[in-house]
């Protein structure tokens, strides 16, 4: 694990990532990989507020959900370009995330889990009844796949691997000088002792509320991303178990770690594949 932590093991990382296509027999198997990155990028969001920060929410598919129903219903709806829609759906998600930050953040411990937990089912109730807006329990069918840029085309399952896999390799980057810098160690005191850092001069709220932003800035743009790969989207795309799917993926690769959540969010998807001849 030291060595992958390494820049040489990210490195190695990466190009595995790029290689993986040459080794894999057939678009589904692109497919599963593609989502499995998603989940990665929403999942290593998810543990910048619950592994670094110590604050478990429960509403992280929630987010997800709003930054998906975002470039569904901007691009569906209103015409707007997949790449507005998409640079969008993290600027919703954060917004949202500020207002139910300052209000939930006022809790701790299982009192913030639990309130975080009635917002994902609020969420999950708003998008499936909501009929005018969110298209309710029909869905959004149609989302139009990423436009090209220049003569990239985002039309096949290996292009839209690509881009997806871009994407996780650009969060990765960016959560990495997060955790190693001094925002990063201020969020890790927050979570070892709320005293200790109030002690210290750590401005509580704010740093919370910071790592909250960030952390569901992570899941809007996975769930932007996911709508345009799968270019339909459903109420269930909110549901709680997607949070717990993701709480799964960082505890078996390591809470509070950077490379931890990343690998579980791709190991647990595949194992599950290579079971379902369990009947």
């Amino acid at each position: 694990m030291a060595f992958l932590e390494s820049k040489w093991g990210w490195l190695l990382l990466v190009v595995l990532g790029l290689a993986f296509p040459l080794f894999t027999g057939n678009d589904y198997h692109l497919t599963v990989m593609s989502t499995a990155y998603i989940f990665a990028i929403a999942t290593v969001g998810l543990n910048l507020i619950t592994g670094y920060t110590g604050q478990f929410n429960l509403a992280h598919s929630g987010f997800m959900a709003v930054g998906a129903y975002t470039v569904g219903i901007l691009t569906v709806d209103h015409q707007f370009s997949f790449w507005a829609a998409f640079a969008l759906s993290g600027v919703v998600s954060v917004v949202l995330g500020y207002f139910l930050g300052i209000l939930s953040l006022r809790l701790k411990g299982h009192y913030f889990s639990i309130f975080t937990l009635c917002v994902g089912y609020i969420m999950f109730l708003v998008i499936e009844k909501w009929d005018g807006l969110t298209h309710g329990t029909v869905g959004i069918m149609g989302i139009p796949a990423p436009e090209p840029i220049g003569s990239l085309r985002f039309d096949t399952p290996l292009a839209l691997y690509y881009l997806v896999f871009f994407w996780l390799v650009l969060g990765m980057w960016a959560m990495r000088r997060i955790v190693n810098s001094l925002l990063g160690r201020t969020f890790v005191a927050i979570r070892n002792s709320d005293e200790l850092a109030e002690a210290l001069g750590i401005n509580l709220m704010r740093n919370k509320t910071l790592a909250f932003m960030l952390s569901v800035f992570y899941a809007g743009m996975a769930g932007g991303l996911y709508a345009g790969f799968v270019r339909f989207i459903g109420p269930g795309v909110a549901g709680v178990e997607h949070t717990f799917d993701m709480t799964m993926y960082m505890i078996v690769g390591g809470l509070g770690t950077l490379l931890g959540p990343l690998l579980g969010a791709l190991a647990v998807p595949w194992l599950t594949q290579y079971l379902q001849f369990l009947q």
